[in-house]
């Protein structure tokens, strides 16, 4: 079963989905599922600077004096995932670079792994995931030997989920047709993954859930 996930590394409920979607998977697969999951790109805000800037004010300049209450119920439920998000020591930066990084590693079938280790660094190091001298620590942490190119596939990617209308992450599309959007419980996931399995032949992109928590262009996570 092939599954693309859209996701941006600065979208806290992609983390989130994406730690879950990954224990659906790994369940899907201890019951003989073959499963193959790509990353794909989504930036929710391309203009953000490459060197960054600290995310609470920030976020403060977008929404004003309540980000605090914003942030407290994503914290508690990637708590509940086993995510520490620390907001107040997160980075404002522009994701193309990692979303780069990401293809690379994706071509060294280390796409999943690369993914995971740049929202930890962003939402729990306190990293900016836009340095390039970061980007490459991270990448030799996980083996993964960055080749320079990608950039190119990064945008032909956005401007697809432009085409297929997405405008919010994290989204989780089936096989190029059958789609879940936001942050699902792992039951949902599961159920998701199970159900695709069973049905196949059909070309439009059909919901098989309500969509959950996720970032959209408009939302607070677009930073």
């Amino acid at each position: 079963m092939k599954v693309e996930i859209f996701s941006d590394i600065v979208c806290p409920w992609c983390y989130i989905g994406h730690t879950r979607f990954a224990r659906a998977a790994e369940a899907f697969r201890a019951k003989g599922g073959v499963i193959d999951v790509t990353m794909r790109p989504y930036q929710l805000n391309p203009d953000a600077p490459a060197e960054g800037e600290p995310l609470i004010p920030a976020l403060e300049r977008k929404f004003g004096p309540n980000v605090a209450q914003m942030t407290s119920r994503v914290t508690a439920a990637g708590a509940e995932d086993g995510l520490d998000l620390r907001f107040d020591q997160a980075i404002s930066a522009n994701t193309f670079e990692a979303h780069r990084l990401v293809e690379v590693a994706t071509g060294q079938g280390l796409g999943e792994e690369m993914t995971g280790r740049l929202f930890r660094a962003h939402f729990t190091d306190g990293l900016n995931v836009g340095d390039p001298q970061v980007l490459a620590k991270l990448a030799a942490e996980t083996g993964v030997r960055d080749t320079g190119e990608g950039a190119d596939a990064v945008r032909e990617q956005v401007a697809r989920a432009a085409r297929l209308g997405i405008t919010g992450v994290p989204l989780f599309l089936f096989e190029e047709q059958f789609a879940v959007s936001g942050a699902q419980p792992v039951e949902t996931f599961a159920a998701a993954v199970d159900e695709v399995a069973a049905r196949t032949g059909q070309t439009p992109i059909t919901q098989l859930a309500t969509p959950g928590d996720g970032c959209d262009d408009d939302g607070y996570c677009a930073v």
